[in-house]
């Protein structure tokens, strides 16, 4: 018998089924476990998860904007490149006059309305780009001349014409729309090929020259880049308006003497990080001069419609500093919230100020097309010329922006405050072509200088120009009234009365006496003149606050007139030893030139660590064509420079 089967074993699975939901594969389990361990992290480690999937997305979205823009960019250069012509009129046509229907203008879009920018710090670069090898630059080059049409440095640009591009590119955003345009794009100067100068035909001074001016700019490229001024001994740098001020400034400076791989690399730096919407109070009077004539100046060189766009786009953001209920702008703008006013001391302006942004604006609106740049400017110099408290054409040195009136009445000089109005009547007349009633009113403060402010100093008799405080003559002259040889010489080069040349000369020796008399060969702020006759004595007297140098360039500015006018070579003689003085005793071997507190003690000249940005805007360039024997670069019938040295064409040369 065998014993019965076990019984079988049975193996059982439970499953549990929940009413209404469906097996998904463990997701569902793997997000409660997701959110389990979420809610294990402290609430620490949660807000820097958090915080950066935040930056990351910021991250992205920037890209996205910046690579959106690229685009945008190339798609208008190219389109622009269609629109190519010849650069030689024989004249540069006064403003023409604006089209009925701006949008229907050739070549220009429309502006869209402002977009509101978050207030964040200067988008400035801080380093120095590093060089690029050789090949890499020749690609760029070429890339940039295929898709910009940039002009001044290729084979036909060193012909008889300088290419050009129309301004087909979308304006950049301002704080003002802008208004109508002319028909035709904007064409720079027709002489601009001219002034490309061989490194090869440059003489020894002028070689001297390019040399102080890349041991400048090293030092700002190394220690500045970007910022507005170099600080030379301590190696960094100094912000007035975060706008790259020496970097604009220098532009032209290095067209003209043939730096064109500096030049090139400023434009890079112009191109991507020069940005005007920030919440930053500038002067009206010395971004105008600096930054707009600048840029201005650049373009007419060099053919780049960007100079010009950058230039429109900084202009439309000065516009509001002339709301004014007398028309008489405020000192001071916010060119990124548009709010104007006047010093926080005062609700004056002074009369240069307001008086010397003539030339900048009225060649920003031939350009553009948009007149209110030109009748807000004229407007300010129609309101002065019927002015009371004027003194045989002399003026005070204040005028109210509420009254429209001067103030502080009977106080003149041709010093700070006051300089370069006489300087801009005569230059609008020449820059308009000899046609407007200006040249009255400077013949008249001419007459005013002879008769109300000229003296003769001792032993030497030079002739200098004091000052006038009701009623009382003071023989004090700033460094800044040896602009007015050079005026009165270029007056005189366009028909002016031969005795303002007489004079030119006769000032010129007494502005280069202020150098000459000086233990450094530089030249004080300010100068008192000795009127006893003592032959102990010298001439130029200096007081212990006014004997610092700001490496200024009135003086060699009037010896570049002088020289190109008369061909006397004792001027070019004359500007290199100042030349020699500067390198002796303002260069820093660092990289640099500083100012210096003290031109009496060549032992010790107490050097102020500042390069102020004119330096190389101004003086350099003035010594460079100071000591060119070539009559035809940046010839004085067909460019008038303005009071920061940036030269702008006549329009209508003779």
């Amino acid at each position: 018998m065998y014993p019965p089967p076990a019984p079988a074993r049975r193996d059982f699975i439970s499953v549990t089924l929940s009413p209404g939901r469906s097996y998904d594969g463990g997701r569902g389990l793997r997000r409660r476990s997701c959110w389990r361990k979420w809610k294990q992290l402290s609430r620490l480690q949660r807000t820097v998860v958090l915080f950066l999937l935040v930056v990351l997305m910021l991250v992205g979205l920037l890209s996205y904007v910046h690579v959106a823009d690229e685009w945008a960019a190339v798609d208008s250069r190219s389109a622009a490149a269609w629109q190519m012509r010849p650069a030689n009129p024989p004249v540069l046509p006064a403003p023409q006059k604006a089209a009925e229907n701006p949008e229907a203008v050739a070549g220009l879009s429309p502006q869209k309305p402002q977009r509101h920018f978050r207030r964040g710090p200067p988008n400035l670069q801080i380093r120095a780009p590093e060089g690029d090898p050789q090949e890499r630059r020749q690609d760029q080059a070429q890339k940039r001349a295929e898709v910009v049409g940039e002009a001044g440095w290729g084979a036909e640009a060193q012909r008889d014409g300088l290419s050009w591009r129309g301004a087909g590119t979308k304006p950049q955003q301002g704080t003002e729309p802008l208004g109508k345009k002319a028909e035709f794009p904007p064409r720079p100067s027709p002489k601009a090929a001219r002034i490309q100068p061989n490194p090869a035909s440059q003489n020894a001074r002028q070689k001297a020259v390019v040399d102080a001016f890349l041991h400048a700019w090293a030092g700002y490229r190394k220690f500045a880049w970007g910022h507005d001024e170099l600080k030379p001994l301590t190696r960094s740098f100094s912000e007035w308006f975060g706008l790259g001020l020496t970097l604009i400034d220098a532009l032209d400076t290095m067209w003209i003497l043939g730096l064109k791989k500096e030049f090139q690399e400023a434009r890079n730096w112009v191109s991507k990080r020069l940005l005007f919407q920030k919440d930053v109070d500038v002067n009206l009077f010395e971004s105008t001069i600096r930054i707009l004539g600048g840029l201005l100046s650049a373009f007419h060189l060099s053919g780049d419609v960007l100079f010009l766009k950058k230039a429109e786009d900084f202009g439309n953001r000065l516009m509001p500093a002339f709301r004014t209920p007398s028309k008489i702008p405020y000192s001071d703008v916010n060119i990124g919230t548009g709010v104007a006013h006047p010093p926080r001391w005062t609700s004056d302006s002074t009369v240069a100020e307001v008086t010397s942004i003539q030339l900048e604006f009225r060649e920003l609106s031939r350009l553009t097309g948009d007149k209110k740049f030109q009748e807000a400017a004229e407007e300010v110099t129609r309101r002065v010329h019927g002015l009371h408290g004027k003194l045989d054409g002399l003026v005070p040195m204040f005028i109210n922006t509420n009254s429209g009136s001067f103030t502080h009445l009977g106080v003149f000089t041709l010093g700070a405050r006051a300089d370069s109005y006489y300087e801009y009547l005569l230059k609008q007349w020449i820059q308009g072509g000899k046609k407007e009633r200006l040249l009255e009113d400077y013949l008249e403060a001419v007459d005013g200088v002879r008769k109300h402010l000229l003296a003769r100093s001792e032993p030497r008799k030079l002739t200098f120009v004091g000052e006038l405080n009701h009623g009382r003559f003071s023989a004090k002259m700033d460094h800044l009234v040896c602009f007015l040889p050079g005026t009165l010489a270029l007056g005189a080069h366009h028909g002016l009365p031969a005795e303002h040349m007489e004079l030119a000369q006769a000032l010129m020796d007494t502005c280069y006496q202020m150098y000459r008399q000086m233990e450094t060969g530089l030249s004080p702020e300010i100068a008192h003149f000795n009127l006893q006759r003592t032959k102990a004595v010298k001439d130029v007297q200096v007081k212990a606050a006014d004997r610092h140098n700001l490496l200024r360039p009135e003086t060699v500015e009037s010896l570049f007139y002088l020289h190109r006018l008369t061909g006397d070579r004792k001027y070019q003689d004359w500007g290199w030893e100042i030349l020699r003085s500067f390198n002796t005793y303002t260069r820093v071997p660092s990289g640099g030139y500083s100012s210096i507190s003290n031109v009496q003690d060549p032992r010790h000249p107490q050097p102020r660590d500042k390069m102020e940005s004119f330096f190389l805007g101004e003086t350099l360039k003035y010594l460079y064509l100071l000591f060119s024997d070539d009559p035809d670069l940046l010839s004085l019938d067909a460019y008038v420079f303005n009071t920061e040295a940036h030269p702008l064409p006549i329009w209508a040369p003779s």
